[in-house]
């Protein structure tokens, strides 16, 4: 694939000294640079179509701008900066294309990481992995449910993705959503379809039980709505409650020490309604910062019949009989074991579901943990 006809180039430059980030990637400045064997490439994006917003269309270029002034971080870097996505002429032609460049990458085991643009650009992200032969797990961290206005693209691109023929969605997890913004019938249909929805106060409570739910996903959509307006002034629907800066990283972290996460997207950044020292672009290149921090932080986990792992047979007493757990000696993390009827089918990946140290103790105390009853209805 010619990715130049897909991108056009960056001109942000920030002064630079051997540490810095921007020194440490390949950047689209004045030619697109060899993306072959990479890790991750970055993509800008200006498609403010689908939201009712007046957006700045060099939004993307202003995170840049902090980014490229953080510091290197661990590992060595093998990172491409594509520059700007090129619009479609229509708003669904700018999903196709992004389909189009995202599957391309991830057919390389480069994770695209996207960001700008508003929040219906994750469709496709999410079309990137239609032709990928397996079913996949979607992590939503938002404010609000987007279920419910079929108008405005950026109200309703959730629906979409549960409406999409071929199906290939397994498992849907929705983060921070808030109760007072979010409609009911749209919290029961979550529920109806054994998807997955945390609220805000959950996930704020103690967000180290929430990483399981981070772990088991292949595609992380992050509405900067999801954050405190304190944090994310230039968010376009940022309240006055919401995930804090550090939260918001904390969960990049996770997503990026996973090893199923295939693609992030970042949303609904408008430069227009930032504040004047660009605290969301900030918050914003600390949050790509801990992504990538966490990628190569990665330990490795994904045999588990070798010696990595420690297995723990819970004897229930009940249906089901036993519960195998497994625990990394690399990254003390657990997964739990779910019996599968389709062995040789697409669900066969999905019978490790990641879990906590407390799913292991509610096993040894005979009850059977929520999300393994999830799961297990799923299958």
């Amino acid at each position: 694939m010619d990715l130049k006809l897909f991108f056009d180039p960056t001109d942000v430059d920030v002064d630079q000294t051997p540490a810095s980030f921007q020194t440490s990637i390949y950047i689209n400045k004045h030619k697109m640079p060899d993306h072959e064997g990479m890790d991750i490439a970055l993509i800008g994006l200006s498609e403010y179509r689908g939201a009712d917003t007046n957006a700045d269309l060099k939004s993307a270029d202003e995170i840049r701008k902090q980014l490229y002034q953080l510091k290197k971080g661990f590992g060595d870097y093998g990172i491409v900066d594509l520059g700007n996505f090129r619009n479609g002429p229509k708003l669904e032609d700018t999903y196709l294309r992004l389909k189009e460049v995202c599957s391309y990458l991830m057919d390389k085991n480069i994770i695209p990481i996207l960001f700008g643009g508003s929040h219906d650009l994750d469709l496709g992200q999410y079309f990137a992995y239609e032709e990928s032969d397996k079913l996949i797990s979607v992590l939503n961290i938002d404010n609000e449910m987007d279920l419910d206005d079929e108008k405005l693209a950026s109200r309703d691109h959730i629906g979409k993705i549960f409406k999409h023929s071929p199906n290939y969605l397994f498992s849907y997890y929705h983060l921070a959503f808030q109760s007072y913004l979010t409609d009911q019938k749209s919290i029961e249909l979550l529920e109806k379809l054994s998807f997955e929805s945390v609220r805000l106060g959950v996930v704020k409570e103690n967000i180290k039980e929430i990483e399981p739910i981070v772990r088991d996903a292949d595609m992380m959509s992050f509405d900067m709505s999801a954050l405190q307006a304190f944090y994310a002034p230039g968010a376009t629907n940022s309240k006055v409650y919401g995930l804090t800066g550090e939260e918001a990283c904390q969960l990049c972290w996770y997503a990026g020490q996973n090893e199923k996460m295939s693609s992030v997207g970042l949303y609904n950044y408008n430069a227009f309604q930032d504040s004047d020292d660009r605290k969301t672009a900030f918050v914003m290149a600390t949050m790509l910062w801990y992504f990538i921090e966490g990628y190569y932080h990665r330990k490795g986990d994904k045999n588990f019949k070798s010696n990595d792992y420690l297995m723990y047979e819970v004897h229930l007493g009940g249906e089901p009989e036993t519960i195998r757990f497994y625990k990394s000696k690399l990254s003390e993390r657990w997964w739990m074991e779910v019996p599968n009827p389709e062995a040789e089918g697409l669900f066969n990946r999905n019978r490790m579901i990641a879990c906590n140290h407390s799913d292991y103790d509610l096993a040894l105390k005979g009850e059977l943990p929520d999300r393994w009853m999830s799961f297990y209805n799923k299958a």
